[in-house]
């Protein structure tokens, strides 16, 4: 088994575990941003911890990035930070699992961005994906109380955020697998951990100046959070060290569509532990998407 496949699912559990963390925040304490804020001011110093001690047992120097390198780790940064935005909120329009599978739209969309800036392509089979998931999303666009056909389908708030989500993490992606290409090391945990550790320090100071200006109070509220807050950083620690480590490993189009493991780790949670309702049609909306992963996953060369 290649290296890369074990540890993208590694990835999607404690990503769904930290979708899980924050979901639990925004309900009791925290607004959409606040429980963003967590995720990236947590797991910052973390990482930072793990790098230094990894380059000093492996005797080696950090990574002399380039212009290059900065440009895509700040764009994904910013991605990702508005992408989680995007879903945090959606988890009040739609219930755990829905948001999540809104969310992974981002599969068939990485293969495009990808294409687009690293001239990494998919094939055929990327574009029967492409088809069967958007089936999926039609189905899945409609308000749970069961909204009018036609347009509004497609044009309502869970619909927006959810693609907003999947485009934003896309970006990401592809950010990231740029970044860590860029960096003149051969050593991928080092490009994986360096790249993570420059984007988690950006994110937090982003976050930190964007929130003391409009939301000073959820700042002392995420601190005040600190025991569900640090287990949002230690998981988002090991899922984004987990996806960055694939996606120098991997072409990010691959590496997204494997992940869509977590739609089953995310109707776990839906059912067992938020005890929420699943519908026939979100039942049916997930078969397509998760018919598409199979796709990309089996014939995506």
């Amino acid at each position: 088994m290649q290296a890369w496949i074990p540890i993208t699912i590694a990835a999607a559990f404690s990503q769904n575990l930290r979708f899980m963390l924050q979901k639990r925040l925004k309900d009791t304490r925290l607004s959409s941003t606040g429980a963003t804020l967590a995720r990236f001011v947590y797991s910052a110093p973390l990482v930072a911890v793990v790098l230094v001690a990894y380059l000093g047992v492996t005797d080696q120097s950090a990574p002399v990035p380039d212009g290059r390198f900065f440009l895509f780790a700040f764009t994904g940064g910013i991605a990702q930070i508005l992408a989680t935005i995007c879903v945090i909120a959606l988890f009040s329009e739609r219930n755990f699992a829905v948001g999540i599978t809104f969310k992974k739209t981002e599969v068939v969309l990485t293969a495009l961005v990808g294409l687009a800036v690293l001239d990494e392509g998919v094939g055929l089979a990327g574009g029967l994906a492409i088809a069967v998931g958007f089936l999926g999303l039609i189905l899945l666009s409609d308000p749970p109380t069961g909204g009018k056909p036609g347009l509004r389908r497609f044009f309502n708030r869970a619909a927006a955020l959810g693609l907003g989500a999947g485009f934003l993490f896309s970006v990401s992606a592809i950010g990231y697998r740029g970044a860590a290409l860029s960096l003149p090391v051969q050593d991928v945990v080092a490009r994986a951990g360096f790249t993570l550790a420059v984007v988690t320090a950006f994110q937090s100071v982003v976050m930190l100046i964007w929130m003391s200006l409009r939301e000073a109070g959820q700042i002392s509220r995420v601190l005040a959070a600190w025991r569900v807050g640090a287990l949002v950083g230690l998981s988002s620690m090991i899922g984004s060290f987990c996806w960055f480590t694939a996606f120098a490993l991997q072409n990010a189009a691959l590496v997204k569509a494997l992940g869509q493991v977590e739609l089953l780790f995310s109707y776990a949670a839906t059912l067992f532990v938020f005890r929420e309702t699943v519908t026939g049609r979100e039942y049916a909306g997930t078969a397509l998407i998760l018919t598409s992963v199979l796709v990309l996953v089996l014939f995506l060369k």
